[in-house]
């Protein structure tokens, strides 16, 4: 997994950490196959399957679109289970992430 976020230009590796961050310390449960999993746990499968990924992701929109929207194997969407027990896609929710950490730059 180090190798593939060192080979990620600054700006990338920053918005990939970001990226992991939130998820790692959103109040929601990170779904993955059916099955929740803390946000945390979420965050360490999303950093194991970039570390899997390799030279393919070169951006953090590569990040989003080729790690973090669903699940290599079954093809279901990854979702956040809110508070609230509403449920959100994964990969959107990390673009308003990312666009949010971008004008805040």
């Amino acid at each position: 997994m180090v190798g593939s976020l060192q080979a990620l230009d600054s700006p990338a590796k920053e918005e990939v950490d970001h990226l992991l961050e939130a998820v790692s310390k959103s109040e929601a449960r990170f779904i993955r196959n059916g099955k929740e999993y803390s946000s945390a746990e979420g965050a360490e499968h999303l950093k194991n399957k970039l570390g899997q990924a390799g030279s393919r992701v070169k951006t953090a929109e590569d990040f989003i679109q080729g790690v973090c929207t669903k699940s290599y194997l079954s093809g279901k969407p990854y979702l956040m289970k809110n508070k609230d027990g509403t449920t959100t896609e994964v990969g959107p929710w990390l673009t308003k992430v990312l666009e949010e950490y971008r004008k805040g730059r």
